[in-house]
This record gives C-alpha cells, sequence and structure tokens, in this order.
C-alpha cells in the first residue's frame, strides 16, 4: 500500500471545534443516563422540568441549532432587524409602541445549512421590573448570542439594561439602527459613548472586556422612503417615494463569521452551563430529600467505628479499621443517593480519609503523654493490669470521640462530592467547559468570558456541619 493510500484511509483527527460538540453531547448523554432511572415526583416535583432541560439542550446540540435573541428599548426596530435578517417580513412592525408583545422565533438559514432561531423580544422599558426580570432570564438562558438593537446616541437606561444583559455571560452584538437618519454616526462613536457611559464603575468594566468597537455594527433594518423622480421619454415628470433595500449585509457577515469562528464552542459551552444548571437542582433536589436517611447512616457509621475504635487495642489497626469504616460510610451513601463515585470525588475525599486517620493518630500520642498508657504497649507487654485500666478506658473514650467525628466530617464532605462529582467528574458539565475555556483562542469573544465561564473549584477541605 502506498503512503498515499494510506493517507487516504487514515481517519482525520477531529477539530477542535467538533471535538467541542462532541464532548458537550457526550456530557449530556451521560448525565440523561446517570436520572433516567428516577421516577417523576418520587423526590420533587420540578424534576421533570430538569429532565426536560437535559434532553432539549442535548437534541438542540445534535441539530447544530443556534439561537440569536434580539433586545432592546421600544421603537428600536428589532422586529425589523429580524426581518431584515431573513429577508421577509414575518413579524410585525409599526409606528406604535409595543407591536411585539411576547417572545417570538423564527428560523433563518443564511447558507442553506446553518439553522439559526432568531427570538423577538418586547421592548425592555415596557415590561415591569419583575416580569422583564424573568422574561429575559428565560429568553437569554437559551441564546448563544445576543443582539442589542440601538437606534441613536446610547441613552443611560440602554447602558444599565446592556450591564443586566452582560451578567448572562454571552456574547454580545451592539446592532446601531437607523443608521440612515444618523450619518454622522460612527462605531468608534458609539463605542467612546459608550465608554463614556461605563465610567470607572466594576459593571463598566467587564461591559467593556466584553464588547469592544468590533462587535458595534452598524445597519438600516427599515430605510425611510425616498422622493424619486421619474422622467418619460415624452418629457414629462413624475414623482414617487421608493423604499430603499436594508443595509444589513454588516449584521449578517458579523454574525456568519462569528459562528464560523466560534459557533460550536458557543452552542457546547451555553448547553453545558444549561445541563449543569439542571444537574445540579435534580442532586441537590436528591440530597434533601433523603437527608435524614443520610444523618442516620452517618451517625451509625461513626458509632460503628468509635466502638471499632475504642475496643481495638492495637494502634495500627485503629487507623487501619477506622479508614475501612470510612470507604465503606462512603460506598454506603454512593448507594443510597444512587449518584456515580467518579474520580473527582475520590481524590478530594482521600484527603478528608488521611485527616481522619491523622487525627486518630494524633489522638494515639495525645492519650499515650498525657494519660501515660499507650494501647499496644500496655497491651502487647502486659496485657491491661488495673492499675492501667482507667488510663486504656480512657484512651479509647477519648479517641471513640475522635474517630466518630473523623467519621461525620468523611459523611458530610462525601455528599458536598457527591453533589460537585456529578459536574466536575469525567465529562462533567464543569470539567468539560473548563477543558474548552482552555483552547479557545484569546482573540475570539468566548475568551473575553473565560473568566466568567470558568466553574468555582469546590474546596480540598469543605467545612463540615
Amino acid at each position: 500500500m502506498s503512503n498515499s493510500e494510506t493517507a487516504t484511509n487514515t481517519p482525520a483527527s477531529p477539530t477542535p471545534a467538533s471535538l467541542d460538540l462532541d464532548l458537550a453531547k457526550a456530557s449530556l448523554q451521560q448525565s440523561l443516563s446517570r436520572y433516567a432511572a428516577i421516577t417523576v415526583g418520587e423526590i420533587s416535583p420540578t424534576l421533570q422540568t430538569d429532565l426536560d432541560t437535559l434532553a432539549n439542550t442535548l437534541a438542540k446540540l445534535e441539530q447544530s441549532n443556534y439561537r440569536i435573541a434580539a433586545f432592546g428599548l421600544v421603537s428600536r426596530g428589532k422586529s425589523a432587524v429580524l426581518n431584515a435578517l431573513i429577508g421577509q417580513n414575518i413579524l410585525e412592525i409599526g409606528p406604535l409602541n409595543g407591536v411585539t408583545q411576547f417572545p417570538r422565533s423564527i428560523r433563518w438559514s443564511p447558507d442553506g445549512i446553518t439553522q439559526i432561531d432568531l427570538i423577538d423580544t418586547p421592548g425592555l422599558d415596557e415590561i415591569d421590573g419583575e416580569a422583564r426580570a424573568k422574561m429575559s432570564a428565560e429568553v437569554v438562558s437559551q441564546a448563544d448570542l445576543i443582539l442589542f438593537i440601538i437606534a441613536g446616541d446610547i441613552t443611560q437606561l440602554e447602558y444599565q439594561f446592556l450591564c443586566e444583559l452582560r451578567q448572562a455571560q454571552k456574547p454580545l452584538l451592539l446592532v446601531f439602527n437607523k443608521a440612515d437618519l444618523y450619518p454622522e454616526q460612527e462605531r468608534q462613536i458609539i463605542y467612546q459613548q459608550l465608554q463614556k457611559l461605563s465610567g470607572d464603575n466594576a459593571n463598566g468594566k467587564l461591559l467593556q472586556r466584553l464588547l469592544s468597537a468590533d462587535e458595534v455594527v452598524m445597519v438600516t433594518a427599515d430605510p425611510t422612503p425616498i422622493q424619486v423622480r421619474i422622467e418619460y421619454p415624452d418629457g414629462t415628470k413624475k414623482y414617487e417615494w421608493e423604499k430603499p433595500a436594508p443595509e444589513i449585509a454588516p449584521l449578517q457577515q458579523k454574525i456568519q463569521e462569528l459562528l464560523n469562528r466560534e459557533g460550536r464552542a458557543l452552542l457546547a459551552i451555553n448547553a453545558l452551563v444549561q445541563a449543569r444548571s439542571a444537574e445540579t437542582n435534580l442532586v441537590k433536589s436528591t440530597l434533601t430529600a433523603m437527608q435524614s436517611e443520610a444523618n442516620a447512616l452517618v451517625g451509625k457509621f461513626a458509632r460503628y467505628k468509635a466502638i471499632a475504635v475504642a475496643v481495638n487495642p492495637i494502634a495500627v489497626f485503629d487507623i487501619l479499621g477506622g479508614v475501612v469504616v470510612d470507604l465503606l460510610l462512603i460506598r454506603s451513601l454512593a448507594k443510597l443517593y444512587n449518584l456515580p463515585m467518579t474520580k473527582y470525588e475520590i481524590s478530594k475525599l482521600i484527603s478528608v480519609i488521611w485527616f481522619s486517620g491523622g487525627s486518630l493518630l494524633l489522638g494515639e500520642l495525645a492519650t499515650s503523654v498525657l494519660l501515660g498508657v499507650e494501647k499496644t504497649s500496655a497491651t502487647v507487654t502486659t496485657g491491661v493490669s488495673s492499675i492501667a485500666l482507667p488510663n486504656y478506658l480512657g484512651a479509647g473514650a477519648i479517641q471513640a470521640v475522635i474517630a466518630a467525628y473523623g467519621a461525620n466530617r468523611v459523611g458530610n464532605a462525601t455528599q458536598i462530592y457527591l453533589e460537585a462529582g456529578c459536574t466536575w467528574g469525567q465529562l462533567g458539565a464543569n470539567t468539560v467547559i473548563q477543558e474548552i475555556l482552555n483552547r479557545v483562542d484569546d482573540k475570539t469573544i468566548i475568551s473575553r468570558l473565560r473568566y466568567e465561564l470558568s466553574p468555582p473549584k469546590i474546596p480540598a477541605n469543605p467545612p463540615t456541619e
């Protein structure tokens, strides 16, 4: 076989972009399989919503379906911008405020292959605060990209809404619509105005980091009619009003450029963020529902460990026996919750087990000094004499308390790490998010979100109750 034939037949290595999607799909499939056996309503009535979120998010990934949401104040032309993007007047527009009463989605396929759902929303300033926050949270959580539509000089109110949307940790494009009415405006001028509004406050600095002048796009979605003069061969003249074609190409190009460059990573990260939230809710519901059983189980093993350590005359066996009980406790809790024990949890719990064993060892040394007896030597050399018996029992009691404390610490840590392990273990949502963020190019929008998207680490030694 020739070298050329070998090269042809060798499967190509997956690109980082395709790898991001594959890892995200595998993570969601793992999560769905993990909770497939849960009976809805058995633990919490809200479980179905979280399970549906996992399933719907996986379906969105498999279809490579992007979602772009348009926000802005009333009369900024959100619906007109989306109509211009798809080249059809599907969304209702008009001179009156409040034409769009609720979020509405339309399908756009710019290249005939890419599937994009464009989501139109009501004006942010015509909805009460609580309703606006709820609507925005629902729409933004599903969006892979946000378009914020302005028309004219950006106002303080628009800036405040921009800061709110920035907290969603999604890429933003600032779309300056009705550019035909403001011919003197330039992208750089608009961005400079945004910088002035931002000032020196923390939100302003974060917004500037996310939104550069390159993310300001000038369009005219619904141009103002212009009067044209028509001259006929016979010399007669007629004046008519004509509406120019929308100038939307800059936004179309910007969206396609962004999606081609980092669209798959955006899809993957957004899906994983949604999955992480849903799975966290599922695990917390499981742990909360079984808290009493778990506490009873931890208490039982704490007693077992205390008794085993107190009556065991050999110091080394004290520690080994304590470790065995701790391991059995971990296994029992995992079985109780029906949650897998991942490598992440095991690695974290090792330090807690070492702490528990080290506490017993220190207890042995302390009782030897304070009580003048060491269990092993007293038993091996002379047995437990009537003289040494009080000290022996005192040492056993102290070590029993230490053992029980260690078991409770291991039990509490196990519950914490079982919860964290679902998102931090192999193919866990947090694990995959971090892996994707480690690969993104520094020139991408995602790179500017790296700090905010990076999942918080679980402490090596969590607090115990």
